[in-house]
């Protein structure tokens, strides 16, 4: 599955106008020297709509995404240039047994604005509806990120909350997710990328190459990744750590070089530079930081808590046995990567 794709880099950033698909919804036969991010530049333009390309044809790669085997036949499917029909929702209800809480303004994931409101809604609600026995849920939108798991989660005024990326528990026990909230099986995962200036000679090939270099990284955002146990960057003052106000700020310090570094996931990455126009001042290197899960989460505290954990786990398994799962994740990456 997507765990084994940061083995090696993926991404070669460029922000590549739609116009540069030169054909889609056509079988392509991998050849020996093939690679997903030479088809997606083959058939898109841009290699770093390889995930299209992937989710596409899970089945056929058997989660392979660095030695593609020659002689499989791969669909490439066409980028969304319009809000397709998003899956219906026949669960969600205003007042249900079931209180789901999520947020806005994480698009492709969760926004009211993006097709579906976001992709890991649509995967929440299938799998809702795999579960055994479904029951209806209902669904609130909070924008303020900073009171989903304290207060509300903690406090139980919502069953579930979603998305949320989860921490090596195993490593640090005592952080305070792990401590205080259950986490589903991963719905997906994202890679968390280093952006640098163009022109700078960096490659990231190994951890300390970074050693005696300052990232950015905004305020609120998880640092556990920067931190684990094999690399203890902050702990022991490798690397500094600029936290500034917003992704914006942190690549306003990049091209005035005041860091080194920005990290942020590859989504949010990739849509800040194209909107600040950063394509030909900025590059993404092609090993990743880290990657992450993203999950549902579930108050420790909740009386029923293991309850809802098994039954959305039970459901999410069912649903990626199924084609829906594929057909949701290729749509939203289509959707993104096509915009």
């Amino acid at each position: 599955m997507m765990s084994k794709w940061f083995v090696t880099g993926i991404f070669a950033l460029a922000a590549t106008p739609l116009a540069a698909q030169t054909s889609c919804d056509v079988t392509h036969t991998l050849q020996g020297g093939d690679s997903l991010l030479s088809v997606a530049e083959q058939y898109y333009g841009d290699r770093s709509r390889w995930s299209v390309i992937y989710y596409a044809n899970e089945v056929a790669l058997a989660g392979n995404l660095v030695n593609v085997p020659v002689g499989v036949e791969l669909t490439i499917p066409c980028l969304e240039t319009a809000n397709r029909k998003a899956d219906p929702k026949p669960l969600l209800q205003d007042d249900a047994g079931i209180k789901l809480l999520t947020g806005s303004n994480y698009a492709p994931f969760t926004d009211q604005d993006w097709s579906g409101q976001g992709l890991a809604t649509e995967l929440v609600n299938a799998a809702l509806e795999e579960s055994p026995s479904p029951v209806p849920f209902s669904l609130t939108w909070e924008n303020d990120w900073s009171q989903h798991l304290f207060p509300k989660l903690d406090n139980k005024e919502f069953d579930m909350g979603f998305p949320w990326i989860k921490p090596d528990c195993n490593a640090d026990p005592e952080n305070e997710r792990c401590v205080n909230f259950h986490f589903s099986e991963p719905i997906f995962n994202i890679l968390v990328r280093l952006y640098v200036q163009d022109g700078d000679s960096l490659a990231f090939e190994k951890d300390d190459e970074l050693h005696g270099k300052t990232l950015c990284r905004p305020k609120g955002y998880f640092t556990h990744d920067l931190d684990r146990e094999d690399r203890q960057w902050l702990t022991k003052g490798l690397v500094k750590l600029t936290q500034a106000e917003s992704p914006e700020a942190c690549f306003n310090l990049l091209t005035e070089g005041k860091v080194d570094g920005v990290t942020l996931n590859e989504f949010l990455g990739y849509q800040k530079i194209k909107d600040m126009g950063l394509a030909d001042k900025v590059k993404t290197l092609d090993r990743p930081i880290s990657t992450e899960t993203l999950h549902v989460i579930i108050s420790k505290r909740h009386w029923r808590g293991t309850t809802h954990l098994y039954r959305f786990n039970a459901g999410l398994e069912k649903l990626k046995s199924t084609k829906r799962y594929e057909e949701i994740v290729s749509r939203h990456l289509g959707l993104f990567w096509g915009e």
